[in-house]
């Protein structure tokens, strides 16, 4: 667990301890927080934001996200010149000297974002030969930063400092298990996730659809879900949230299904239990 009392400035270098590297990425998330919650504040009062698509009309990225982006990086940059570095929107990927790399969604749902729904989150993870090493999740809107170094368990954060330790639920069978999940943004992809999900819906307790996988992953790590299952997802959508579920107790597998014609990466992760029901099902359906 990271000690709440000892803070890391992201203006000078940081040491490699696993320890000093969550500190840091909770210091930068919650920095790019507060400049993502008074972009959030004047797209609410009627400013502008520049919008424009990635890989389909449904797939936004805005200024916020690019300015969020690039400071992360700067921030990162600086304290850590020698890691490598991978972001969604549009930083060159560098792939450093030191063995480590920050995997970098800068806000994860831009659509809530841009709707004013306050489901969004900054997520940054960084990574070592051997995987995961540090997950770090921050939800400006609840004033939650979940955090994550392997082997330290999993932690939430609220706005009074303390840290609170994460358990991913148990439960007895598939019918019994909330899911979260989200969707594809290519239309035909969408439209045949849909059928599995409608498949799914009538063997599961319920589903879930928030709109930020990287929260996603906080939930079922902090129990507010069973399990999460979902596709068509990048590094960044998943890399400090699985940090996360596996310290809180639970298990992640990474699968591939097809959709529209193409094999497309998936991500189930939930307590042992919930991740082994919702693996066997997918394993099950033509």
């Amino acid at each position: 667990m990271a000690d709440p009392d000892r803070t890391v400035r992201s203006d000078e270098l940081v040491a490699d301890r696993p320890d000093d590297l969550c500190r840091l990425a909770i210091t930068v998330a919650i920095e790019a927080g507060v400049m993502l919650t008074n972009a959030a504040a004047r797209l609410a009062g009627g400013g502008h934001l520049d919008v424009s698509s990635k890989s389909s009309a449904t797939d936004p990225v805005s200024e916020a996200d690019r300015s969020a982006e690039q400071l992360i990086a700067t921030r990162l940059s600086t304290a850590r010149p020698d890691d490598g570095l991978l972001g969604e929107e549009g930083q060159d990927p560098r792939t450093g000297t030191s063995g480590l790399t920050w995997i970098v969604d800068p806000l994860d749902g831009t659509v809530n974002f841009l709707y004013g729904a306050p489901t969004w989150s900054v997520s940054i993870a960084c990574t070592d030969a051997s995987g995961g090493l540090v997950g770090v999740v921050h939800d400006p809107n609840r004033g939650e930063t979940f955090h994550a170094v392997r082997g330290g368990g999993a932690w939430i954060r609220g706005e009074d400092g303390k840290d609170l330790a994460l358990h991913c639920s148990e439960v007895a069978g598939l019918d019994a298990t909330l899911v979260s999940t989200g969707f594809a943004y290519e239309p035909e992809v969408r439209a045949e996730q849909a059928t599995d999900i409608a498949r799914l819906l009538a063997e599961v307790r319920d589903i879930r659809r928030a709109g930020s996988a990287a929260l996603d992953l906080c939930w079922t790590a902090a129990g507010r879900v069973d399990a999460f299952l979902e596709f068509a997802l990048s590094d960044w959508d998943w890399a400090a949230g699985v940090v996360l579920v596996e310290e809180a107790g639970g298990r992640v597998s990474h699968t591939r299904r097809r959709y529209a014609g193409r094999e497309l990466p998936g991500v189930i992760a939930g307590g042992p239990a919930a991740h082994d029901h919702l693996a066997h099902w997918l394993e099950a359906r033509p």
